[in-house]
């Protein structure tokens, strides 16, 4: 009764094609933002800040960037941990060899590094497609892996290859305190969500999904497959590389190559296999669905009233959370965005059964 469009009409093309048509979706979001930007950091634990929400924001920006290549240009990859790698690698050594360099223009420069390593590793995509495509996109994987251990001047000579970050500010103000890095992630996920949000409902996001659909068929109506796979390679990659970059330097601090291994990539497309493939708000409900769901079946047992062995916990959280994954994907394999569209169709109709 609450959700229904009665009396919202739309007197121009402009109105007609908002993100946010009803006025209730407006509201909404609106007031998510709110909570997200005031009462989250007025009445949240530093030990939430730190340890679930800030990696569930840079994780679901990651998601979103894969999101694009996988659910919108059928692209697959199995080397987004590599892209994350480059772009937190490449920030690091923007900040420690350019004095004075803002904190923002390094982690967007590690973006287009990124980027440019995505391309390079996307050219076999004009030939290749399907389980070939992922495997040459996890040459990228062992390539980075081998790259950031080997060629110290990567890590600025650390024998180790761990490198680490402090002091960072932005235009003045410190970035230290976990609601300090809470929000400065926020508005990074905001502003490149709103930005995603209108790349693929432009020309360029038509000409994606149409590749993904049928791409021969895109060819034959004049839609260029270079163009339109190494784009998605592009924007892609540069989305990765700064959520990498976020991932090292607001969420680690501290870093090394296994921080972005090829578990991270594997971790990221389930992301967007549970959360929607093709979709923006499914990128958000895999994160969460990976980050909230191992913290809940390690509460689980305290809440019942027993107790288990760490061992014991740590092999129960895994069967249950792949068991967990395949039932999910049998019964749901359009994934949670696809529940939350099909709720907000019956909502529009409810209490009318058609």
């Amino acid at each position: 009764m609450f959700y229904r469009e009665n009396g919202q009409f739309k007197s121009s093309y402009r109105a007609d094609q908002q993100i946010l048509p009803i006025a209730q979706d407006r509201i909404a979001m609106l007031v998510l933002l709110l909570v997200a930007l005031i009462v989250i950091p007025l009445g949240v634990s530093d030990y939430w800040m730190r340890a679930i929400l800030t990696p569930f924001l840079i994780l679901s920006l990651a998601a979103l960037g894969l999101n694009i290549l996988v659910g919108y240009c059928g692209q697959i990859s199995l080397g987004t941990g590599a892209f994350m790698a480059v772009g937190a690698y490449a920030a690091y050594n923007f900040q420690v060899r350019i004095d004075g360099m803002p904190l923002i223009a390094s982690l967007l420069l590690g973006g287009l590094c990124a980027t440019v390593i995505g391309v390079l590793f996307g050219i076999p995509s004009l030939r290749i497609k399907g389980l070939y495509l992922a495997v040459a996109t996890l040459a990228a994987q062992f390539f980075t892996d081998w790259a950031f251990l080997r060629i110290q001047w990567f890590t600025n000579n650390s024998s180790s290859g761990s490198v680490s970050v402090a002091g960072l500010n932005v235009f003045g103000m410190p970035i230290e305190s976990p609601v300090q890095k809470y929000l400065f992630c926020l508005i990074f996920v905001v502003v490149f969500a709103l930005l995603a949000k209108n790349l693929v409902r432009s020309a360029i996001g038509r000409e994606w999904m149409a590749m993904r659909d049928m791409d021969v068929a895109a060819a034959v109506i004049g839609i260029r497959p270079v163009y339109a796979k190494l784009t998605a390679f592009a924007v892609s990659s540069f989305i990765v590389g700064v959520a990498g970059a976020l991932w090292g330097f607001i969420h680690l601090g501290a870093w090394e190559p296994a921080a972005f291994s090829i578990d991270r990539s594997f971790q990221l497309l389930f992301m967007v296999i549970i959360g929607g493939l093709g979709s923006i708000m499914g990128s958000f409900f895999g994160a969460a669905f990976i980050v909230l769901l191992p913290l809940f079946l390690n509460q689980l047992p305290a809440w019942l009233g027993f107790s288990i062995s760490t061992a014991l916990a740590s092999h129960l959280e895994t069967m249950i959370f792949g068991a967990l994954i395949v039932f999910f994907l049998i019964v749901e394999p359009h994934g949670l965005a696809r529940l939350w569209s099909t709720a907000k169709e019956k909502l529009r109709l409810w209490p009318f059964p058609h």
